[in-house]
């Protein structure tokens, strides 16, 4: 009876990982790491200020820009806490309870972010090919229900994948690759048949991403389509460099992804440094690069910056 119980006891306690053979270092690795976090929580909760408190920025994009900037931090802040803890020898251990919601967070934010970044291709698609029409069909309650939407069909698709491991035995080795939990490092710990959850999670991934990268490639066929009826060079130039800043969000978010998957699924016994880099990528450069992209290349959230930052001097510049 007592083996029963600290076998259970066992099974509800994960152990997160740090950079393996550099542990002397940890506590100089975490001076990145929290550099980084802090500029992505700066830069995404600027942009949501700067969206939410100048009226000229309460347009479609912006309101779609301000979605991206919360999806990047709901991606991002989960995994903080447990890192650092790992990095600063507090402790290595998580609960499996914790472990979970720390998974259906990042998963669901990561396919969530998939979505606005195709409702935000569909804003492009509309601002250049039907630009007489933008105002009448993107309208804020069209736009709400498209975020709504997006984060339900994210949440309720992961609910299936995550219950069923609270059914599985965890009977050998509980230490996780990561400082955080992904669903399919936790998998190939379990001693129980995970058939169900590798092919659910491979249907997931291509439904949802498949889906939202085809409805993003589309809408660029339009655009392009559309873009290469003006008659003026200028025009053409303008109207791409509209859809700059997008395109760098949808590479800054896919790339990573499919190269952690990649690496989790046919590189499982390359070194762990690997799939280390590659998942702490995953996870901070969509939130520490969007801001600084959008900023650099959309003029009206330069300018709105600068006056959060600046606000006598460049209200006296306008005058």
């Amino acid at each position: 009876m007592t083996s029963a119980n600290s076998s259970n006891i066992l099974s509800s306690t994960f152990y997160l990982t740090g950079i393996p053979g550099y542990e002397k270092f940890h506590h100089w690795i975490s001076i990145p790491f929290c550099l980084l976090y802090l500029v992505g929580i700066m830069g995404n909760c600027t942009i949501l200020h700067v969206v939410r408190t100048d009226p000229r920025l309460h347009q479609p994009m912006y309101y779609f820009l301000a979605m991206l900037s919360l999806t990047d931090m709901g991606m991002s802040l989960p995994t903080m806490i447990s890192l650092f803890r790992v990095l600063w020898s507090i402790s290595r251990e998580i609960q499996f309870n914790t472990c979970v919601v720390q998974m259906f967070f990042i998963h669901t934010f990561s396919f969530t972010e998939s979505s606005v970044l195709l409702a935000m291709a569909l804003d492009r698609y509309v601002a250049i090919c039907h630009p007489l029409r933008y105002a009448t069909i993107l309208t804020p309650t069209l736009i709400t229900k498209i975020g709504i939407a997006a984060l339900l069909r994210s949440a309720f698709a992961m609910i299936p994948l995550l219950a069923r491991l609270a059914f599985f035995p965890f009977c050998h080795s509980h230490i996780l690759s990561h400082s955080y939990c992904l669903h399919q490092d936790m998998i190939r710990l379990a001693c129980a048949d995970t058939k169900f959850n590798v092919i659910y999670g491979l249907v997931l991934i291509t439904l949802l991403w498949g889906m939202d990268s085809l409805g993003i490639f589309v809408s660029y066929v339009f655009i392009l389509h559309s873009v290469l009826k003006i008659s003026s060079q200028e025009g053409r130039f303008r109207a791409l460099n509209t859809c700059a800043s997008h395109i760098c969000a949808v590479l800054i978010l896919y790339v990573p992804m499919i190269g952690l998957s990649i690496v989790h699924r046919f590189a499982k016994h390359s070194s762990p440094l690997i799939h280390i880099f590659m998942a702490h990528i995953y996870l901070l450069v969509p939130p520490v690069l969007n801001p600084i992209i959008y900023s650099v290349k959309t003029k009206q959230i330069r300018q709105g910056i600068l006056h959060l930052l600046f606000p006598l001097r460049i209200s006296s510049s306008m005058m």
